[in-house]
C-alpha cells in the first residue's frame, strides 16, 4: 500500500468513525446548545487532544497491553462510564432559562479550559476509542511505517476530529437551531442527558 493510499484510507476510516453518533457527538451538541458556539469548539479541541493520547499510546504499544489487561481495561471503562453518567445526570437536572446570546452568553458560559477538559475526558476515557485505535494500528498501520507518515496520519486524524466537531458546534448554534432550543431547552437537556446516561450504563455493562 502506497503512503498516499494509506493516508487516504486512515482519513476515510477515521471520518466514518467521527460521524457515527457516540459520546463525543452528544457532548459536542450538549455543550454547544447549553453554553455557546465557542464552548462547542473548545470541546472539539479537547476531543482532538484525546485523539492524540490514543495515537501516542498505540505507537508505544500500550493499546495492546490495555486491551489484554482486564484490570486496566475495566478501570478505564468504569471511569469513562462514570464520567458520562455524571454529565448526563447534570444535564437532566439542569435548570432551563432563556438564553440571549448577544447579552448573556458570557454569564452562562463556562471557561474554555473547562470545555477542553470535558471534551478530553469524554474522548480519552472512552474504551471503544481504545479498541478502535488498536484495530487501526493493527490492521491498517503496520510496524515499520515511516515516522513522517505516522506524523501525517496523526495530524490528519486530530485535524479531522477538531474540524468535524467544530462544524457540529457551528451548526447547532445557528440562530434558528438556537431559537428552537430555547423553546424546548428543558426537554433537549433531559434528552441529551438521558442519552449520555444510557451510554455510560451501556459502557459499564458491556463485556467487550
Amino acid at each position: 500500500m502506497s503512503n498516499l493510499i494509506l493516508l487516504a484510507t486512515i482519513a476515510g476510516i477515521h471520518a466514518l468513525a467521527l460521524i457515527s453518533p457516540g459520546p463525543d457527538f452528544i457532548m459536542a451538541v450538549r455543550n454547544s446548545l447549553r453554553y455557546s458556539r465557542k464552548t462547542g469548539i473548545y470541546t472539539a479541541v479537547g476531543f482532538g487532544m484525546g485523539i492524540m493520547v490514543h495515537i501516542t499510546y498505540c505507537m508505544a504499544g500500550l493499546a495492546l497491553v490495555i486491551s489484554k489487561s482486564i484490570l486496566l481495561f475495566n478501570v478505564m471503562k468504569y471511569l469513562g462510564a462514570a464520567y458520562l453518567m455524571y454529565i448526563g445526570i447534570k444535564s437532566i437536572l439542569a435548570k432551563s432559562g432563556k438564553i440571549n446570546i448577544a447579552e448573556t452568553a458570557k454569564e452562562k458560559d463556562i471557561h474554555p479550559l473547562q470545555a477542553v477538559k470535558m471534551g478530553f475526558l469524554t474522548n480519552v476515557l472512552n474504551p471503544k476509542a481504545t479498541l478502535f485505535f488498536l484495530s487501526l494500528f493493527t490492521f491498517i498501520i503496520k510496524p515499520g511505517t515511516p515516522p513522517e507518515i505516522l506524523a501525517a496520519a496523526s495530524i490528519i486524524m486530530v485535524g479531522l476530529t477538531v474540524a468535524w466537531f467544530s462544524l457540529v458546534a457551528i451548526f447547532f448554534t445557528h440562530n434558528r437551531i438556537r431559537a428552537t432550543y430555547e423553546k424546548f431547552q428543558k426537554a433537549v437537556n433531559r434528552t441529551l442527558g438521558a442519552m449520555l446516561l444510557m451510554l455510560g450504563i451501556h459502557i459499564a455493562l458491556s463485556k467487550d
